[in-house]
């Protein structure tokens, strides 16, 4: 891999101009030369085209029109890229200062690695930490027992990978990323730099995290089943587990959110 190879990401978005600016900013002042960004919007009507126009002459490509969602914007936008290595960060999260440049040098002294990721922290609307995503080592084996562990926000993967695995499968709102993840992980060794916060998770009322939560198991036992996966199984006792405690989980980060807002 080049020294310095083009880093293509994608930055799907609708309606999000509250976050959009410091989610583009974070991307364009990252400290590394080659980065190829696409922003992707769903045809929003909250200012976020305006937004959007502000940094178009920094931008590789941007588009604003109706879309079928999150993860078709993101499937656009990776068919438009050139890059050796693919990441995709959301309209509401942010990068940390030499997250790209960091991620780069690893790929790059680790030549049997297909996708690194790091660490995330979780901050509210606000931009304060609240939190520290619970990232580590995963595997193969692990993912397929539901032990994602990746911070989608801190993973940069090989773009020949992606024309192996891709595209993302536009049936899945919520676990577009967990079957990433498996794909990825069925080709190529994963791994995880701990103590490296590449990003920022955004947690707040309005994000997937919080407003659709219950569909997100569901979609991840799909893909459990779809690679041959049993009834009988780890990712099945999390399951229930994950629906038993879900009333009490939501609740309490509804209700963390409202005493920090």
């Amino acid at each position: 891999m080049d020294p310095q190879p083009i880093v293509s990401i994608v930055t799907p978005s609708f309606n999000q101009a509250q976050y959009l600016e410091a989610t583009i900013r974070s991307v364009l002042e990252q400290d590394y030369p080659n980065i190829e960004y696409s922003v992707v919007d769903g045809g929003s009507t909250d200012g976020s085209v305006e937004i959007i126009k502000r940094y178009a002459n920094r931008l590789a490509w941007w588009i604003s029109e109706p879309d079928a969602g999150q993860t078709a914007a993101i499937n656009k936008g990776f068919a438009r890229a050139r890059g050796e290595v693919l990441a995709y960060i959301n309209s509401d999260d942010t990068y940390n200062p030499g997250a790209v440049a960091a991620a780069v040098e690893f790929l790059t002294q680790n030549p049997t690695v297909g996708l690194v990721y790091g660490d995330a922290n979780f901050i509210d609307a606000q931009g304060n930490i609240i939190g520290q995503f619970n990232a580590q080592q995963t595997s193969l084996e692990r993912l397929r027992r539901g032990g994602v562990y990746v911070p989608q926000q801190a993973a940069f993967w090989r773009g020949d990978l992606w024309q192996q695995v891709g595209p993302l499968d536009e049936s899945f709102y919520f676990a577009m990323d967990y079957d990433l993840w498996v794909r990825l992980a069925g080709v190529s060794e994963i791994c995880y730099k701990p103590g490296r916060v590449w990003a920022n998770f955004r947690l707040h009322d309005n994000a997937k995290t919080i407003a659709a939560d219950e569909r997100c198991w569901p979609e991840m036992l799909r893909i459990h089943r779809r690679d041959g996966g049993s009834l009988l199984s780890w990712i099945y006792l999390r399951y229930y587990a994950r629906r038993a405690l879900a009333p009490l989980i939501n609740w309490r980060r509804r209700r963390k959110f409202r005493d920090i807002n």
